[in-house]
Parts: structure tokens; C-alpha cells; sequence
């Protein structure tokens, strides 16, 4: 899914619905070309060293806790919660871009 196609609430849907929520921890990152992804976290690796191994991040969601129900179907099927993800995602994209990666802690 790339931002810069105006994407759809579907289309951020099947990108958390890839994904398994009792498996693993995720990351929700957008590269600088606008291409969202997310990204299983090893259990071994820190935050930090996930984000220092990407430097074409623009932004970053929270960490999606393993087990909390952020991320796969159930996630997914929540239009209110993918909602607000889309809404804040284009809105930070809007934004003039900044110097270094962001952390995106709130939602729109």
C-alpha cells in the first residue's frame, strides 16, 4: 500500500490482515517513497535497532504488542481502528517532511 495512490481503508485492512497478532510484535513504518509496511519485530531485537536498520523510514507507528489484537483478521474487521490508522498515516504524510524519523504515539 503506498500512500501516494490514495489508498483505501481495504487496502490498509489486508495489509493487518497479513499479519498474525499471537505470534509477534509488529512495527507499522512508512518509507520515504510512501509505501506502508508492516514488519514483524524479532523477539531479540530492540526498537531501535529495527528503526537504525531502515534508513529510508520516514515514520513509525507504536510497537503492535503480540497478543493485544493490533494486528490480523480481528484487527482488520475493526473499520473504527483502521480508520483512524489510515486518517493519521495521511495526515502525517501531508505534513512537510521532517529531518529525521518520527514516532507517531497518537492517532487523528
Amino acid at each position: 500500500m503506498n500512500l501516494n495512490q490514495q489508498p483505501t481503508i481495504d487496502d490498509l485492512a489486508q495489509l493487518f490482515s497479513q499479519h498474525k497478532d499471537s505470534l509477534h510484535n509488529h512495527i507499522l513504518w512508512v518509507c520515504e517513497s510512501g509505501e506502508v509496511r508492516i514488519d514483524r519485530l524479532p523477539a531479540d531485537q530492540p526498537e531501535q535497532e529495527f528503526v537504525s536498520q531502515r534508513p529510508n523510514m520516514r515514520t513509525r507507528l507504536r510497537t503492535y504488542r503480540r497478543g493485544q489484537g493490533y494486528v490480523g483478521r480481528r484487527a482488520a474487521a475493526d473499520r473504527d481502528f483502521i480508520g483512524n490508522v489510515l486518517n493519521t498515516l495521511q495526515h502525517d504524510w501531508a505534513r512537510p517532511r521532517a529531518q529525521k524519523q518520527e514516532l507517531l504515539d497518537t492517532y487523528c
